[in-house]
């Protein structure tokens, strides 16, 4: 049975590492649903890497340990066996419609919690953030009132209490 894993890579923040860590998934047919990078210690030189993947128990445990042999990966976190942890995401959405179908995006978006970034008199950008699944049924919402474009960050976690990676 296939499990969603949210993994944290604390990584060297140098050229390739990126795309080495990118390299294994690949090279092994691991898929990626989502990955965020950003650097965390400008003066330690430290980048972390947040990876959501699917897989066996099997496969996630490949794939830790594999990461884990990688030359700048300093730690490898799965967050989802930690413990709890907080993870959200966000996204940007273009929806462009006229007269009820403006009404009713309006009203969705309110109920959902979203910003309305951007307006002109053809189209909204709507802003959202929160668990990736709330994020997939206001997307669902939005397409038949007009949906046109989607960016999404990909999910962004860190663990619970006091421990950090």
């Amino acid at each position: 049975m296939t499990e969603r894993h949210v993994i944290a890579v604390l990584v060297d923040n140098e050229p390739g590492v990126l795309a080495r860590v990118i390299g294994l998934f690949s090279g092994r047919g691991y898929n990626i649903e989502s990955l965020t990078v950003s650097e965390v210690d400008a003066e330690a030189g430290l980048s972390r890497i947040n990876v959501v993947t699917i897989g066996t128990p099997m496969i996630i445990e490949q794939i830790k340990n594999q990461l884990d042999r990688l030359v700048p990966v300093h730690s490898v976190h799965d967050l989802t066996e930690e413990g709890p942890h907080v993870e959200t995401e966000l996204a940007l959405l273009k929806v462009a419609g006229q007269g009820d179908k403006r009404v009713e995006a309006l009203r969705i978006a309110d109920i959902f919690g979203a910003k309305v970034d951007d307006t002109t008199l053809e189209s909204f950008i709507f802003r959202l953030d929160g668990q990736s699944e709330k994020i997939g049924r206001f997307i669902e919402l939005m397409k038949p009132l007009g949906l046109v474009e989607v960016a999404r960050t990909g999910a962004v976690a860190i663990s619970r209490g006091k421990e950090g990676v």
